[in-house]
């Protein structure tokens, strides 16, 4: 019963954070500006696969409400499994020693795993739009996609997750979880 709750507040949050941004688009339709994506990290390092599956299941969903349902959707929700997925593997399973953020190097690693998880996305959605929409802008798009998965987990993401991890003393998961 625990879990289902979890995954209901994750979801919660998703939609919280998200719903209040959908109308700033960038390319109307296909991208916005989305602060949401600060929380990939978050419930990575914090909630494991249930948290990615949050960050692509309620990607979907914002899409689908949205009226912005489209093939693209599909890499979309790939992307946004993988991209926290790909964080969750780094900072948590693969990992030689518990997540922090506490030195200056635990930070600059954790920002390089970050850019290399908004690279994962844009790679995997880029193509699709640029394929399935030839009227979008791919360049625009991709950059878009770059900067808000990693701009948003960066400044906000970061601070957020020390909050979590020092002044909340929750715990982030540890290798074997």
């Amino acid at each position: 019963m625990k879990q289902w709750k979890t995954l209901l507040a994750l979801f919660l949050a998703y939609f919280i954070v998200a719903f209040p941004f959908k109308v700033m688009g960038v390319i109307p339709g296909f991208t916005d500006i989305r602060p949401v994506v600060l929380l990939g990290p978050i419930y990575a390092v914090f909630f494991g696969l249930p948290g990615c599956w949050v960050m692509a299941l309620g990607n979907l969903v914002m899409d689908a409400v949205s009226g912005s349902l489209r093939w693209s959707s599909i890499p979309g929700f790939a992307a946004n499994f993988l991209g926290p997925w790909l964080i969750y593997l780094l900072c948590v399973r693969r990992a030689k020693k518990p997540f922090s953020l506490r030195t200056g190097r635990d930070l600059l690693k954790h920002c390089w795993i970050l850019i290399l998880s908004a690279a994962l996305q844009t790679v995997l959605i880029t193509p699709a739009v640029a394929l399935l929409y030839p009227e979008v802008d791919a360049g625009l798009f991709a950059l878009t996609v770059m900067l808000n998965d990693t701009a948003f987990p960066i400044v906000f993401g970061i601070p957020l997750m020390i909050l979590l991890q020092e002044e909340l003393h929750y715990q982030p998961l540890r290798r074997g979880e």
